[in-house]
């Protein structure tokens, strides 16, 4: 009967201790879900690495990085500054002064088809294709060119417009960056501003937005000197994501002198997503990978 009490009174702490153990796991799980950013992973540093929560509307963001999917042939000596992509063409706009042009370029073969020069008094900037129309932004000059996209055709030069550096569309609207942390939206009629944003990571503001490209309703922009790419919100600015392509440069152009990475396009039938760089030898289609948790970004 002794033995009997002994075991009952094993077996009654093991049942207390189980149960102990059940409601520990249960307040700790509780406290993960309600307050979700206790710990958590950052797009910063080591993908893994716990920090302590931002305050309330500043959660870090999810972070990509890429692989690298096929090349095509690109003009190494092309400034870009702009590119987009229609039915396997690249319209290209690219800089420096004497040099700058807005180009169509075969992007299976990499042929030139058509090319446009600038003025030697001009610097070519970003570029977009909206409608019929071809846009080209020049830095420091207060001009945009409005081409005809299929011939390359001057239609109109307009004067007094925003300098600026980047350049897309929403179907609706151009899309303009000038090297700050602000976007601004033109009328593609007028080409006068008709609003703005200011883009923050965190709270933070995200400074040297360059050559810009409208995907899947988010403006994807390229940081002056940086090899990352900002996934950005058209409606508050805030940022949605990064992409990191570091070490994108010198895997594409080796011990070659090559500029930034500078110029997105998408392939919106195709899901296909597109970059290069300032005297880059070649376009690179990318495939984006989730860094935490890892998987590929859903289509």
């Amino acid at each position: 009967m002794l033995i009997l009490r002994s075991g009952l009174r094993v077996v009654f702490m093991l049942i207390v201790l189980l149960a102990s153990a059940a409601v520990i796991t249960a307040v700790l799980d509780l406290t993960v879900h309600e307050f979700p950013d206790l710990v958590r992973f950052t797009r910063s540093g080591t993908p893994g690495t716990p920090q302590v929560g931002d305050s309330a509307g500043t959660k870090s963001v999810p972070s990509y990085t890429y692989t690298i999917i096929t090349t095509y042939a690109h003009d190494p000596e092309a400034f870009t500054e702009g590119l987009v992509y229609q039915d396997d063409v690249m319209y290209e706009g690219t800089g420096l002064y004497g040099s700058s042009a807005v180009r169509k370029t075969d992007l299976i073969n990499g042929n030139s088809l058509m090319i446009h020069g600038l003025p030697p008094e001009y610097f070519g900037e970003g570029v977009t294709v909206l409608g019929d129309d071809l846009y080209q932004l020049t830095y420091q000059s207060s001009t945009i060119f409005v081409y005809d996209k299929r011939t390359l055709e001057l239609i109109k030069t307009v004067n007094n417009t925003p300098n600026g550096w980047g350049l897309t569309d929403d179907g609706a609207r151009l899309i303009m960056s000038e090297g700050t942390s602000t976007l601004y939206f033109l009328d593609p009629a007028s080409l006068v501003i008709t609003g703005r944003i200011d883009v923050q990571d965190r709270g933070m503001p995200v400074s040297r937005l360059n050559e810009l490209e409208y995907v899947e309703g988010e403006i994807f922009a390229n940081i002056w000197q940086d090899e990352r790419i900002a996934r950005i919100s058209p409606r508050d600015g805030m940022v949605t994501g990064w992409i990191d392509l570091n070490g994108l440069t010198t895997r594409i152009t080796g011990a070659q002198p090559a500029g930034d990475l500078n110029g997105i396009a998408y392939d919106a039938a195709g899901k296909r997503l597109f970059v290069t760089g300032k005297f880059w030898p070649e376009i690179v289609e990318i495939g984006l990978i989730r860094d935490d948790p890892p998987g590929t970004i859903p289509e």
